[in-house]
């Protein structure tokens, strides 16, 4: 898997804490040591989940090796569906409840529930035998990135944000997988 590929999947996984990082910022009036903490947060996690699901997808490899392909291609089909039916269809704002009200373990929370869907892509990597390392590295810096510019913003532009940016990187986990099932097919 290319640089590129793995970036735009670091991309399409840092829309969750994007939205978080606004929402908190947009709450809470952050200062800029604060804010390196909401970003380090959410970096850390996201790089962390892939590693565990890796880890986790190792124990299976055995198991569904003929049919990986297909695996990842559900994967991160699912994965990004959840994220576009998430953005046109949910009502709840759970995440400003708890940006209103941030402490250190809220803060912890909201960097797990953002990067739960990490843990299969790391699984999928597995798949794929990427070098796990260099893509939590990629993951966790482009997360950390991600967020520190929505929190800096956030601060100053929150009221601004009308789309849905999660259909977008809904949309990019999708088109990968479909990309990596359609290589895997055609080399049959």
């Amino acid at each position: 898997m290319s640089f590129l590929e793995i970036l735009f999947i670091g991309i399409a996984l840092s829309i969750d804490t994007f939205i978080a990082a606004i929402s908190i910022s947009g709450a809470n009036k952050l200062t800029l040591s604060k804010i390196l903490i909401v970003a380090f947060s959410f970096g850390f996690f996201q790089a962390l989940m892939p590693l565990i699901g890796y880890l986790s997808g190792s124990l299976a490899f055995d198991f569904i090796k003929d049919y990986d392909h297909w695996v990842v291609f559900i994967l991160l089909s699912l994965i990004g569906g959840h994220m576009i039916y998430t953005a046109l269809f949910n009502k709840d704002d759970d995440e400003k409840i708890f940006a209103k009200n941030l402490n250190f373990t809220v803060l912890i929370l909201i960097s797990i529930a953002t990067s739960i869907d990490a843990l299969a892509v790391g699984a999928s990597f597995f798949c794929l035998g990427v070098n796990i390392f260099y893509a939590i590295a990629i993951i966790g810096i482009c997360t950390f990135t991600i967020s520190f510019f929505a929190a800096f913003l956030g601060n100053k532009l929150c009221s601004l944000l009308k789309f849905k940016p999660e259909i977008f990187g809904g949309l990019i986990l999708i088109g990968i997988g479909v990309k990596i099932l359609i290589e895997h097919l055609s080399s049959y």
